[in-house]
Order: C-alpha cells, then sequence, then structure tokens
C-alpha cells in the first residue's frame, strides 16, 4: 500500500511522461510536491522502486520508467493534488516550455578512450537522445566510454557517446575506429597518406598510426550524455 505522497509522485511522473515523453526531474519532482529538499523525493523513488511500481535505469539521466500503477489511482475518490497542467503561476523570467522529441537509441557496450577494447557487437540496454542531437537520416547508436584518453575533448570515463553510423570521415573528426577487425576505440581521426593517425586528446597517450587497411571507420561522434 502506498502512502498518498507515493501516489502523488507516482501520478506527477506519469502525467508528465505521458504529455512530454520524459519523467521530471528531481527539482520539478520536489516542486510539485512542495517538499523542501530532494531527499525527500529520493526517498519517495526508492519506495516506489521497491514496491515494483517504478524501475530505475543505468546509465541513463532522468531514467525512471514506469513498471505498473495501483489500483488506488483509479479507486474514485482519488484526487492528487498533482495534476497535468499545474495552473500556479509560473516565474516572471519563466521561458515557455517546448516539448523535446526524443529517441531510444541502443546502447552498444563500451568503447575505450584509452587502450582499444573488443569490437562492439551487442546491444546492452537503450538511451534517449534527444531528436536534435541525431543528424540527417542515417543511423544512430550509442557507446559508453571506458578510459580518459579523450578528456580535453570534454569525453570523461563513463559518459555515453551517441555516434552516427558512417564508413568515412574527415581530419579532425572523433570517430569510433575498430582496428584490425578486432579492437573499437574513440579517437580523432587523421589521414596522413596511406597512413591513418588515431589521435588522443590527453597528452599521457600516444598517436597511433595505422596503414589505411588496418583501420575501418564505424562511425561519427554527434553528442555526448553526461550522468551526475
Amino acid at each position: 500500500m502506498l502512502t498518498r505522497k507515493q501516489l502523488e509522485l507516482l501520478d506527477f511522473i506519469r502525467t508528465r511522461m505521458a504529455a512530454e515523453g520524459v519523467p521530471p526531474s528531481f527539482d520539478e519532482m520536489k516542486e510539485a510536491l512542495d517538499l523542501r529538499s530532494k531527499s525527500g523525493i529520493h526517498r519517495l523513488i526508492t519506495a516506489l522502486e521497491e514496491r515494483g511500481f517504478i524501475r530505475r535505469l543505468a546509465h541513463r539521466a532522468r531514467a525512471i520508467e514506469i513498471v505498473k500503477l495501483p489500483e488506488a489511482m483509479e479507486a474514485p475518490g482519488f484526487k492528487p493534488r498533482v495534476i497535468e497542467g499545474d495552473k500556479r503561476p509560473a516565474p516572471r523570467a519563466a521561458l515557455p516550455i517546448e516539448t523535446v522529441h526524443a529517441l531510444e537509441l541502443p546502447v552498444m557496450g563500451r568503447i575505450a578512450a584509452g587502450v582499444p577494447i573488443e569490437a562492439i557487437q551487442e546491444v546492452s540496454h537503450h538511451v534517449a537522445v534527444p531528436g536534435s542531437m541525431l543528424q540527417g537520416n542515417g543511423q544512430h547508436y550509442a557507446l559508453e566510454v571506458k578510459g580518459d584518453s579523450m578528456i580535453e575533448a570534454g569525453i570523461n570515463d563513463g559518459d555515453i557517446v551517441v555516434i552516427r553510423e558512417q564508413s568515412t570521415a574527415e581530419n579532425g573528426d572523433i570517430v569510433v575506429a575498430l582496428v584490425e577487425d578486432q579492437e573499437a576505440t574513440l579517437k580523432r581521426f587523421r589521414r596522413r597518406g596511406n597512413m591513418i593517425a588515431l589521435e588522443a586528446a590527453n597528452p599521457d597517450y600516444e598517436t597511433r598510426l595505422l596503414a589505411d587497411h588496418q583501420v575501418k571507420v564505424q562511425g561519427r561522434l554527434v553528442g555526448l550524455i553526461r550522468s551526475y
């Protein structure tokens, strides 16, 4: 059995996801339920998860999935304080809210931003990506970064990179490169005659210089998602 606050939070998450396609942030939940701190929201979220009503997904920002709804939410007389289209006046400096178009992309495992790891083959989970991050009509996928060789390009260990699938690259592009059909790595691409240079963005790592036939471009970096 859920408490009134738990029911209100679940209903708020449900209506927000139905309206915008993404769950609300913890700050929005705190304001909607009129709580003083986000710790109260953490407790409510944990309680809902422990009771099997929601599921939090790893490696995704604001990743909450509703698994089921309690019968109480359909019962006569249940009128949660939090409803879609809250009529409270917005702050004077508030900007209009625009609906964000988001798509689910497959996360194809981990990509090395350091020493190359085995080639990526299988989907590990999915991640919601703003449609504005995707380029053209090409196929896109996501990878979790492992290592710190691209930190000076703003790519940290644990980040999710969004990749546009393509087999060519321009000098300076950050690409997913398949080395000798066995190792996948995230590096900056440079062509030097018949050779390919895979450059790190960290002085602790050396540039790898490989023959043209040893490197296959698997995609180009078009976006990055970071969880805090």
